[in-house]
């Protein structure tokens, strides 16, 4: 099972940005931690980070995965191009969010993916990934392959 975890605009300032909102831990620590669950796992996990919407969906675009999970940042409620590339790949995904987007401004209560995404974790912070990717073990039946 390979799988891709795509971190948008601004996740890599995590810890630093907004702790009272995101937490403490920083993307470093997000993605240390999740390459060491992968191991446990036995599946094979590809991260990537861009501020650029262009290079998220050039990224997808490669296609090398069987699952992705995706915290699309603010391009969660803004890009049609972001969920377009997420339809053409067909590739399912679960959508992350260290907040919950619902219970914040007016603005983000508008989101692109929701309805696409196999689920959405949200609120939990750094957690989320855990879960998100403890979710797609189990759908795998924890074969790992």
């Amino acid at each position: 099972m390979k799988i891709l975890v795509l971190h948008g605009p601004n996740l890599n300032l995590f810890g630093r940005r907004e702790p009272h909102i995101y937490g403490t831990t920083t993307l470093a620590q997000i993605n240390g931690s999740l390459e060491a669950l992968a191991s446990e796992l036995a599946v094979e996990l590809t991260i990537f980070q861009s501020n650029h919407e262009g290079a998220l969906i050039d990224r997808l675009h490669q296609r090398d995965f069987d699952v992705a999970i995706v915290n699309a940042g603010g391009l969660t409620h803004t890009s049609v191009s972001l969920r377009d590339a997420l339809l053409a790949i067909e590739r399912p995904f679960i959508e992350v969010h260290l907040s919950d987007p619902a219970r914040r401004e007016a603005f983000r209560q508008v989101n692109f993916l929701h309805d696409i995404a196999l689920v959405s974790i949200v609120g939990q912070g750094a957690r989320g990934y855990h879960l998100a990717l403890d979710a797609i073990a189990a759908r795998d039946g924890g074969t790992g392959a």
